[in-house]
């Protein structure tokens, strides 16, 4: 465990951040799920609507840093690719 004072503090820095880089990393991952849902249910409305929901929840992911700026544009590129697929 930490010892000195600014030790400390940066142990409730670090689990503060951790939290809420956890919460962020589950809203990009909730969003990507409910368009792969929307696809299988073959609701292309519904479908298109939660990709234009997903990527900007994606993009901020990528922007923090949370996830890679490559495996973002993965994300988007496949989920596209499933959208079009479904006309």
């Amino acid at each position: 465990m930490a010892n000195t004072k600014s030790a400390k503090k940066r142990a409730r820095q670090n689990e503060a951040r951790r939290a809420h880089n956890q919460a962020l990393r589950s809203r990009g991952r909730t969003a990507i799920k409910k368009v792969l849902k929307a696809i299988e249910a073959g609701d292309k409305e519904l479908a298109l609507a939660r990709f234009r929901e997903a990527v900007p929840e994606i993009d901020k992911l990528a922007g923090k840093g949370l996830i890679a700026k490559n495996r973002a544009a993965q994300y988007k590129s496949r989920l596209n690719a499933k959208l079009r697929a479904m006309a």
